[in-house]
């Protein structure tokens, strides 16, 4: 914790406003010997040698336009936490773009040891002194969360990969939002709502419109992406145990290094690696890495403390919608009636499973 006086060092400003410093992010409060409560939690002030202080930390100079913007950054607003949603959700959706782009010069299994390597190195940094409060159980836990996730990665770089059309593989993706009420069903024991069990025969429609297209023949890289979603619902449910016992950043990191070391690994063992690689490789990797996954993470854990749980996940149910569109811009890709019935129809069932968060949401706007 550090305490920073706005402005500068003058009298007019020793005795006007200051800043309370957690984790980076500021709010005001009036100078006071007295305690006084800020953001729900009591803080005592002391002013030592013409400085305030607090368990003898000193206080540093800020100036009062890097306050503002701080103070800016922490306030509540449900319209700031959605368009930062709405941003997470569409960073989510170029990074499909961008992985497809990447693939075009880089293994499936190099690609993603990369990205996630370089994007866990960044979210690594950005934990900090963090590190040294987590203990073994805290790091049993999020290696194990992070090897689910690792191996449902793996299955989402090779049927996207294979994948002819990004749209209709990111509709299959996102049924893993269906699939976690039933897993939670079915592995702990928990009852669902009925609006659960409404969604699953509408979700079913809509993936046999996805992918069965006139055969009962499925396609490589639509099993792949089952397969993924089904792991994802698992790391989903396994994500969920850990709610409250790992910090978020950390939990990130990890998960992210976990991907990228299994992945690259495997590439190790099961790959070729292209002797040269285009600039234009590289460059598509690294906005995967910094932009579409460390960016895109970082602003979410910020954004999802804005607004509730149940108001974010509804907003970024809409990756698959995002992803399809970008993909219709940027690769022209056209679906046709039966694809289009087939990921209205999945929407709709995620929407329909999602029905009692967005009552919630509602209510609470």
């Amino acid at each position: 914790m550090v305490f920073r006086p706005i402005g500068d060092q003058s009298d007019d400003w020793h005795a006007g406003l200051w800043t309370f410093v957690n984790a980076g992010i500021c709010y005001p409060f009036q100078q006071t010997p007295n305690p006084v409560t800020i953001n729900c939690m009591p803080v005592v002030f002391y002013r030592q040698s013409g400085r305030f202080i607090k368990n003898d930390t000193p206080a540093r100079l800020l100036s009062p336009y890097a306050i503002l913007f701080e103070v800016y950054l922490k306030t509540a607003h449900p319209l700031k936490a959605d368009l930062l949603l709405v941003l997470v959700t569409l960073l989510a959706a170029a990074g499909w773009v961008f992985s497809k782009e990447t693939l075009a010069g880089l293994p499936p299994l190099l690609f993603i040891g990369l990205r996630f390597m370089l994007a866990g190195l960044v979210l690594s940094v950005a934990v900090g002194g963090g590190w040294r409060g987590l203990g073994k159980e805290q790091w049993r836990d999020s290696v194990r969360v992070g090897s689910v996730m690792a191996l449902a990665m793996v299955f989402w770089v090779l049927g996207l990969n294979s994948s002819t059309h990004l749209g209709e593989s990111a509709f299959i993706n996102s049924l893993a939002f269906i699939l976690v009420p039933l897993l939670v069903r079915g592995l702990f024991g928990e009852p669902q709502p009925l609006f659960t069990w409404l969604a699953l025969p509408i979700a079913v429609t809509g993936l046999g419109l996805l992918t069965l297209k006139g055969s009962v023949v499925l396609e490589q890289s639509q099993l792949l992406f089952m397969t993924a979603a089904l792991l994802f619902a698992f790391h989903i449910c396994l994500i969920t145990r850990l709610a409250g016992k790992v910090p978020v950043l950390a939990l990130s990191a990890i998960q992210l290094s976990m991907v990228g070391g299994l992945a690259m690994l495997g590439s190790v063992l099961f790959e070729a690696w292209p002797t040269s690689v285009d600039a234009e490789i590289w460059g598509w990797l690294l906005v995967s890495a910094l932009v579409a996954t460390s960016l895109r993470f970082l602003l979410q854990i910020y954004a999802q403390g804005l607004t509730s749980a149940s108001h974010a996940a509804l907003i970024l149910t809409l990756e698959p919608v995002f992803t399809a569109l970008l993909a219709s811009i940027w690769f022209v890709e056209r679906m046709s009636t039966a694809q289009l019935a087939g990921c209205t129809l999945v929407f709709v069932a995620m929407m329909v499973s999602r029905a009692p968060a967005l009552m919630m949401a509602l209510r609470n706007r």
